[in-house]
């Protein structure tokens, strides 16, 4: 059975999530608390292996609450707020519900977290603090110094400092490291080179990104590209419409 902790500030909120959870058959104990504070007391007392947390709660938040949790809880955000944070937690093993919510939305988002529980991943909470820390600290930087990945199951806090060029295709983005891993990411090229430092990461092409500091080598082509080699020993195209970035490159 699984026990199920609702935590919200809104009464009709807790009520209608418990309500939604009433004839679920392999549900069993569900506990209620009105704020931060209250949910953090009865998840240490109870252990419920499922969360719905409420981000907007007085005292403490649903995301301050989340670094108290048991590492083992399986969390679902419910929210009223479609801010920036939401966009971040879908890349997660994790659920949100935006409310108003309708019933199918709810259960698939239950049926997520049932199979989430079956699996036994533990990991997933630890990501989730991770990634409410990286949250909290972002938005104070006008460049990342880390990009959030999703891989199957799982996701991942990428260093920008290990980041050796980043290549497009279409609507993902080919990040290579400098140790010679890569990973696909749903970004486009633009999207990341908003977020990336221009001094540091330089467009040299419509598909290619460079970390300027790996940059090797440049050698001029018969048709006034140049080939860039990196200290990886990859070698990308340097297109003519970009030669006024030649002196980024080489500074």
């Amino acid at each position: 059975m699984i026990d199920v902790l609702i935590a919200d500030d809104e009464r009709i909120a807790r009520e209608t999530i418990k309500l939604l959870l009433k004839d679920q058959p392999d549900i069993g104990n569900i506990y209620l608390a009105a704020d931060g504070e209250q949910a953090i007391a009865l998840a240490k007392e109870h252990n419920p292996q499922l969360i719905f947390l409420d981000i907007q709660m007085p005292g403490k938040t649903g995301i301050e609450a989340v670094g108290e949790l048991a590492e083992e809880a399986v969390v679902i955000f419910a929210t009223a707020y479609d801010q920036y944070a939401i966009a971040a937690f879908e890349l997660n093993a994790v659920d949100y519900l935006l409310k108003p919510f309708d019933d199918d939305r709810f259960y698939q988002s239950l049926l997520r977290a049932r199979l989430k529980i079956a699996s036994q991943d533990n990991n997933q909470l630890k990501d989730m603090k991770k990634l409410v820390t990286l949250l909290s600290q972002e938005p104070e930087k006008q460049y990342k110094s880390q990009l959030i990945v999703k891989d199957p199951g799982r996701i991942r806090l990428i260093d920008v400092a290990s980041i050796s060029h980043i290549q497009g295709a279409g609507n993902y983005a080919d990040i290579h490291l400098q140790d010679g891993g890569h990973l696909l990411h749903r970004a486009t090229l633009t999207t990341l080179e908003s977020q990336l430092d221009p001094q540091e990461f330089i467009r040299i092409h419509r598909s290619t990104i460079v970390k300027r500091s790996c940059v090797k080598e440049l050698n001029a082509t018969e048709n006034g590209d140049y080939v860039v080699t990196l200290c990886t020993g990859a070698q990308l195209t340097l297109s003519r419409r970009n030669k006024s970035k030649l002196d980024l490159l080489i500074s």
